[in-house]
């Protein structure tokens, strides 16, 4: 993995003030070093700078970028971020075409299939990736980005100049680039936050480019292309067929996601998901004399305190031990303390450049950390539960029939904290209701589907497009963060397209919540681990980690000069701080309750501090 950045002025002349965007292009490097450690390069052209940081992980030797082809007396350059999985595919059609090749690098199969194919071929592309390429004969640049946001890209215009980054820090490396918020960039934090809606940044006038869509811009203006998007269809194949089918697309997007020039591993939680991720890395490279290495993830004392509820009804710990002793793996247990999660809360916001997941980013930054100081490319279980429909909001009539988000079924504990005058600035509901209703217009419901089953189309849908993309989100910065490349096998293309379109009385045979996927693994794993009830992403419940955010954001409100005074009425939330935190009922998802409402306030605030960002109300 990479980051990439960069700037194109259809006018400009960037030779006549070379030193200066040099300096510009360096400055995108150092800022995303973090993703990229292994080696950097930039490339100045009269109308377009590139820059790239780079983590080898194939091709180690000649993967350097950018990557420059000349042919017609013309240049078209190249920085990628992100691994394909189809490369021998593609790169046989290239060859059969007559082309020959440099590297063993994607980057470079990827340019030439660009020039042979045009912009369109990235519908053959089969990966994880965010992308540029730079047209000199046209004076046109493309911006591309994977099906589901993997690999994260975001982009201003000023004036004419087309600025793009890996992460929005990149952005404010260019000179006239501000950090400003207005009533839409607040109620994304405070109406959906941490999730966001597609497209947007938080910032005023900086933008992510959607996923599934790549962008060209030149002289003549600025066109999206929608080149992939989900969509519904009746499901065909009989119960067994479909069993079958799904065991083949899971096991080879696993098989596929291994490739890599260093050693991989696995997150490994004792749930099914991680499970059978885990399982089928391990046959495989045992087929290669390699044993897997797997990491799991607790908090301290979190065996004294844990409080099971009906999100989290069990621990980890006994499941990833019989896991591990079943894998033969080389395991490692990982633990995260009180003040450590408390002190990454900030990191976390470097990492997102946003306030995101309080401490459930933070111990994640902490754990990601932790691995890379062993390995540089990671296999997850994350989005199995956004694809094949393990969420509570799936199963239950009240979220059904909510008509919001449902891991966002009240905006009534954050209301509560605000404001009098920022509540009515937002109009917070009627900013979420437009959201929603826009959203789940972009699917279509079948016309044999009842009104329960369009709902949950409609939930799957959403669940793909936005919930998904918060986790996935954080998983990229997380991990990059350190310089770790994490692999997400469920969010696999193929896999995605099929799964959402079984129906629901499969998806959940016998009443069984993610039947599909358990009974396609069958045999990977055993009964005990493949049957267990869903325990999400694990996390603290010691007491004293409450008590040390109460107190920090205390301290914050003391101060009269904090930026988030202007935001919050103080008397209340200091009143939320002197009553225990319900751990059981979360304002989003299924994590975030009492505590990371407060972890997630002093995210907001040192935010605005750290960017200086202006708010426009």
């Amino acid at each position: 993995m990479c980051s990439i950045s960069g700037f194109f002025n259809p006018y400009a002349d960037y030779s006549a003030n070379r030193a200066e965007y040099q300096q510009i292009l360096k400055h995108m490097t150092t800022s995303l070093f973090h993703r990229g450690p292994d080696e950097c390069g930039f490339a100045l052209s009269k109308r377009c700078g590139l820059a790239h940081t780079r983590l080898s992980i194939i091709d180690l030797k000649t993967g350097s970028q950018p990557m420059v082809y000349e042919t017609g007396g013309f240049s078209y350059q190249m920085i990628f971020n992100g691994e394909i999985y189809n490369l021998p595919d593609l790169k046989q059609q290239l060859a059969s075409l007559g082309y020959t090749f440099r590297t063993t690098s994607d980057t470079e199969v990827l340019l030439l299939s660009f020039l042979e194919y045009g912009p369109d071929f990235v519908k053959q592309v089969d990966g994880i990736f965010s992308f540029a390429v730079y047209d000199e004969r046209h004076e046109t640049i493309y911006l591309f980005r994977d099906y589901f946001g993997v690999k994260p890209l975001f982009y201003t215009f000023l004036n004419d100049t087309l600025i793009f980054s890996s992460e929005i820090k990149g952005l404010f490396c260019y000179p006239g680039v501000e950090a400003a918020v207005d009533s839409d960039g607040l109620n994304e934090i405070f109406s959906l936050g941490p999730a966001r809606s597609p497209g947007s940044a938080v910032f005023r006038n900086i933008h992510e480019l959607k996923p599934g869509f790549y962008l060209s811009h030149n002289r003549y203006g600025t066109q999206f292309t929608n080149y992939w998007r989900l969509s519904s269809m009746p499901h065909r194949d009989s119960y067994e067929d479909t069993i079958e089918k799904t065991r083949f697309l899971l096991t080879d997007a696993i098989r596929r996601q291994l490739v890599s020039d260093v050693p991989v591993c696995t997150f490994l939680s004792g749930g099914v998901d991680s499970s059978v991720v885990s399982a089928v890395c391990a046959a495989e490279l045992r087929k290669k004399g390699v044993q897997l290495t797997t990491f799991s993830f607790d908090f301290k004392d979190n065996d004294k305190y844990f409080k099971s509820n009906s999100f989290q009804p069990s621990q980890d710990a006994p499941f990833v031990k019989k896991m591990v002793d079943f894998l033969k793996s080389n395991h490692h247990y990982l633990t995260c303390d009180n003040r450590t999660q408390a002190d990454l809360l900030y990191e976390s916001v470097d990492a997102h450049d946003l306030p995101c997941m309080a401490d459930i980013d933070s111990s994640l930054l902490y754990f990601c950390r932790e691995v890379s100081k062993s390995h540089k490319v990671v296999l997850t279980g994350e989005c199995a539960d956004e694809v094949f429909g393990g969420y509570p909001w799936f199963h239950r009539e009240e979220f059904l029939k909510s008509n919001t988000f449902p891991w966002t079924p009240s905006l009534t504990p954050r209301q509560s904290l605000l404001s009098g005058s920022l509540l009515d600035a937002l109009q917070m509901e009627k900013y979420v209701q437009k959201i929603y209703d826009t959203s789940v217009s972009e699917i279509a419901v079948l016309p044999t589907e009842d009104e329960i089953e369009s709902n949950r189309r409609r939930i799957g849908y959403l669940n793909i497009r936005y919930f998904m993309q918060t986790l996935l989100n954080r998983m990229d910065r997380t991990s990059m963060h350190s310089g770790l490349e994490a692999r997400v096998p469920f969010a696999d293309r193929a896999l995605v397209e099929y799964i959402f379109n079984v129906p629901w009385e499969m998806k959940a045979k016998d009443g069984t919540v993610k039947n599909v996927l358990r009974q396609a693994s069958k045999g990977l794993l055993p009964d005990e681990i493949l049957f267990r009830k869903k325990s999400p992403y694990p996390k603290t419940y010691h007491p004293a980690y409450e008590a040390l955010l109460c107190e920090r954001l205390k301290d914050v409100l003391s101060s009269a000069n904090e930026p988030i005074l202007q935001l919050v009425d103080k008397e209340t939330v200091l009143l939320f701080l002197d009553h225990p935190k319900d751990y059981g009922a979360p304002w989003y998802g299924q994590l975030m309750a009492g505590p990371q409402m407060t972890a997630y306030l002093l995210q907001i605030n040192y935010w605005l501090k750290k960017y200086q960002v202006t708010i426009l109300l």
